[in-house]
């Protein structure tokens, strides 16, 4: 592995785990009760538990093209996000993040130790770094979205502060 592809790599895990640019991914989840994911702020479309089953499904999806399968591309965009907007127990939810988080570190690992110019066999028109980047800015941007209702409902910042550091 050269020299770019590991400063590349290296970036890549910054922008999955967050750094920088925004809170680590890990801060701004860690605190939230199963309670508080399923509150729905007013006028929100849906609530922080359903943007994480949302972020989880598209984040599994993109991890089975880089460990080598094809996953079953759903047959409409809706079939991600869930219909429930809670969790049935803080057990469930404490499984949910848990199981987010261990898919972000395999990200993460895949960015260290891959050569990320290789295109993928099961997906010949994309890359690693492409599938790295997508999970990336997808998780970026729901994370965004994920403070701001934690903010509407008055859950922000998370002990030890809400800015990146």
């Amino acid at each position: 592995m050269n020299e770019s592809n590991r400063a590349f790599g290296e970036a890549l895990v910054k922008s999955l785990a967050g750094e920088r640019g925004h809170i680590p991914i890990t801060r701004a989840l860690r605190d939230i009760t199963a309670e508080l994911s399923g509150t729905r702020a007013t006028g929100a479309p849906y609530t922080i538990y359903q943007l994480l089953k949302h972020m989880s499904f598209w984040q599994e999806f993109l991890l089975t093209y880089l460990e080598g399968g094809k996953p079953e591309l759903p047959s409409s965009v809706m079939d991600s996000w869930p219909t429930a907007e809670r969790p049935e127990s803080e057990k469930e939810w404490e499984t949910i993040v848990q199981s987010f988080l261990q898919g972000v570190e395999r990200a993460c690992a895949f960015a260290r130790t891959s050569q990320l110019n290789e295109t993928l066999e099961k997906f010949p028109t994309e890359t690693k770094a492409g599938i790295l980047r997508n999970i990336a800015s997808h998780n970026s941007y729901h994370l965004g979205e994920i403070v701001l209702l934690r903010r509407m409902n008055g859950a922000w910042p998370p002990p030890g502060g809400g800015y990146p550091a």
